[in-house]
Order: C-alpha cells, then sequence, then structure tokens
C-alpha cells in the first residue's frame, strides 16, 4: 500500500455489513489510522456475527455504530450528522441486501439510513457467493449505483467461504485503497476522457538462461503515478518491467521483462497518449549474444558483450503529435541538473523528473522520493522528501500547469 499526506485529518466512514470478509476490514481501519485519517464505523447487525464492536472501536479509537435508536447516548439526527461528518466513505464489505436497499432507496436500519444522506464521495467493495455476484438484478442494481456516481470496487476471483471457486471475494486492500484515494482527492475526474501511458519499473536483460542484467528499480514511482492518474479520472495504462506490486485496479497493465518488449508495447500505443510519463528505469544496454546455456563458473574469464537498447523516451517524444505531453525521468548521480537539463534539451520531452539515488529518503525501492521537476519553459520546482504517491501529485500538477492550452 501506499502512503499520502492527503489522508491527513480526513474525516472517513467505514460501513460493514454482514460477511465473512467482514474480519478484513481490520486491515483498512488500521492502515487508516497510520495515515492520521479520523475514521468512523457504522455496521449492520448482520456484520456483528462476523466481527466484533469491540475489534473495531479498538482499531477506530471511536464508538462504532449498530442501533438506529440506542438505549444511550442517542441524537434523534445522528445519522445525518455522521453523514455530514464524513468528507468520504467505504462500504467493505458491502453484502448483496445493503448494496439492493442502497440502489432502491431503502433505508431502514442505521447503515442504509446514514449512507442515504451521505453527499460526499462513496466506494462499495462488494462481497458475497459468486452466484449472488452473477444474478442479474444484482448487476442491475450496481449499473445504477455507478451511474449514480458511486465508486465500485470490484471482487476478485478465487475460492470462497462456502467452497466455491469464482468471482466473489473482497477486492485487495491495495485496490479499496486505490478507489478511496480517487474518492478524496481534491482533482478527481479532473483528467476524464484523457488518456495516460505510463512505463515503471526495471528491465531485465538476460545474459543466460538464470542469468540477467537489470537495475533495483521496485516499480514504485511508476505505479504510483498510474494512482495519481486514475484518480484523476485518466484513462490509465501501464507498462511495467518486473515488479513485486500487485498491478493496480481498473489500470491496464502490461507487464514486459526487457527493454524491447517494453519498446514494443509503447509503440503500439504512440497514436492514443494524451500524457506519457517514462518512470521505467530501462537498462541503457543489453546483451548481444545471449547464451543458450547457463555459462559455467569454471569459465571465469569471459567477454560479455553489449549493445545499446533503443531509447524509448525520444521514440516517444520523436513520434508525438500537437497536445501531446511527454515527461520523462532522469536518475543522475554527478552533476544532477547540468545532466537533467542536457536530457531535457536533447530529447526535446516537455519536462524531466531529476532524482539523485545518493539522496537520503530517494531513489530505489523506497516509499519516498526527492525530485526537482524542469519544464521547457525553463520553469523549475525543487520538491522536498515526499511520500512517492505525493510526488506522482506535484508531477501531474507540474506538467498540467505548465502545459495549458
Amino acid at each position: 500500500m501506499f502512503s499520502t499526506n492527503l489522508y491527513k485529518d480526513k474525516h472517513i466512514l467505514v460501513g460493514v455489513t454482514g460477511g465473512i470478509a467482514a474480519y478484513k476490514t481490520t486491515e483498512l481501519i488500521r492502515y487508516l489510522v497510520t495515515q492520521d485519517s479520523e475514521v468512523r464505523v457504522v455496521m449492520s447487525k448482520a456484520a456483528e456475527q462476523f466481527i466484533s464492536r469491540l475489534t473495531l472501536e479498538t482499531l477506530s479509537q471511536h464508538p462504532v455504530g449498530i442501533e438506529t435508536f440506542p438505549e444511550s447516548g442517542y441524537a434523534g439526527t445522528h445519522h445525518v450528522h455522521l453523514a455530514d461528518w464524513a468528507d468520504a466513505a467505504i462500504v467493505a464489505p458491502a453484502s448483496y441486501n445493503f448494496i439492493g436497499k442502497i440502489a432502491n432507496g431503502i433505508a431502514d436500519d442505521l447503515i442504509t439510513t446514514i449512507f442515504a444522506a451521505i453527499s460526499g464521495p462513496v466506494v462499495i467493495a462488494p462481497a458475497m457467493n459468486v452466484n449472488m455476484w452473477n444474478n442479474p438484478v444484482f448487476q442491475n442494481n450496481l449499473i445504477n449505483l455507478e451511474n449514480l456516481g458511486y465508486i465500485i470496487c470490484p471482487p476478485e476471483e478465487g475460492f470462497l467461504a462456502e467452497g466455491y471457486e469464482g468471482k466473489g471475494r473482497l477486492a485487495h486492500l491495495n485496490h479499496q485503497i486505490q478507489d478511496l484515494y480517487r474518492a478524496i482527492h481534491p482533482a478527481a475526474n479532473s483528467l476524464v476522457g484523457k488518456s495516460v501511458l505510463i512505463t515503471a519499473g526495471r528491465t531485465e536483460e538476460p545474459v543466460d538462461p538464470v542469468r540477467y542484467l537489470s537495475n533495483r528499480s521496485s516499480g514504485k514511482m511508476g505505479y504510483c503515478l498510474a494512482w495519481e492518474a486514475y484518480a484523476r479520472g485518466a484513462e490509465v495504462t501501464l507498462i511495467s518491467g518486473p515488479s513485486e506490486l500487485p498491478p493496480p485496479n481498473k489500470i491496464t497493465t502490461v507487464k514486459v521483462d526487457t527493454a524491447d518488449m517494453m519498446h514494443q508495447e509503447v509503440k503500439k500505443r504512440l497514436e492514443k497518449f494524451d500524457i506519457f510519463i517514462g518512470a521505467a528505469a530501462v537498462s541503457d544496454f543489453s546483451v548481444k549474444s545471449v547464451s543458450s546455456e547457463k555459462i559455467k563458473r569454471d569459465k571465469a574469464d569471459f567477454n560479455l558483450e553489449l549493445k545499446a537498447n533503443v531509447d524509448i523516451l525520444q521514440t516517444v517524444a520523436d513520434s508525438r503529435k500537437a497536445k501531446q505531453i511527454v515527461t520523462g525521468f532522469a536518475i543522475e548521480t554527478e552533476n544532477p541538473e547540468k545532466n537533467a537539463l542536457q536530457k531535457l534539451k536533447k530529447k526535446k520531452v516537455d519536462a524531466i523528473v531529476l532524482n539523485n539515488p545518493l539522496e537520503r529518503g530517494a531513489g530505489f525501492n523506497t516509499d519516498t522520493n526527492i525530485v526537482t521537476l524542469y519544464h521547457r519553459n525553463g520553469k523549475k520546482e525543487k520538491l522536498p522528501s515526499l511520500q512517492k504517491l505525493d510526488v506522482a501529485s506535484r508531477i501531474f500538477d507540474f506538467i498540467l500547469e505548465n502545459n495549458k492550452s
């Protein structure tokens, strides 16, 4: 999961309905608390059969609502007050019953009454039996909610509690967080109708069947950029080299291994993007002649002949059309600003993001980054150490502000 300052002091309402996946909501609440959000939880009575009120109160550090008319602490409009309090809300898991009620205007308990009164963004993460999920009545309800502006975080396929295999497992926590990030984003839907193409991760150039040349990139910066573009409403394609990160939700993710494979996938999409960001740490060289057999250790002395890989960023910059925005990354450890500005000029891109992996809190496989942004119009912005998701947001702000038509 990615961290972000955007959650700090946000009021997040978490709804929990009846289903075996209710225990997974503890991870969601814990994440939000660690992000310094204020969290309130409301449960359906059925949810209490799967997880205790005390557990959720302990994690959220606040009382949990269940009864519409509690014996104590009751205020006649508490459902409206809680709905107004929330900056955003998420229901995870959301049951067949809850979704059916909300889609058809039924508010007959505390949780449905509160969610009927919410005017802010709402994420719904369904979890249920595969046959219930496939029920056409349910699917129609889900479509209606999506058309009304609810953000639907679809379930995963896999082993279900009753022994079935199919779609219905509660969405991965990363996917819930990704949709909740969109829900609270101040620039949500600002890129609706735009297509964003992003490269991420490292590439691996084979030496023999078991060895390869590569670098330390984890792909976090590129994946954060994909999250950011999705949060702003864009249609996003992520071309990713090898990475341990889970593929993002609702984003077309294309997995590749080598620089040539990444180049070919980018070439297929050169006509279709509005914004390109080359965040991948692409290997500059590959092995000229890859051995078909493992090179034995007894060959202590041998020459590894390399060849230069295609410059993907240059290919994109050379072929782009008017109004297509192209941004690249420059990883520099020596004369960083000079080299970044040279890259900006030579490749004729709109912007370059400079980062020096030798700086504390920057570089590969970290959760934070320190970057300097340069635009072809001469604008420069030095960012402090930030979470990579916050860096991604600032990058989009920078390129959009400096590429206004």
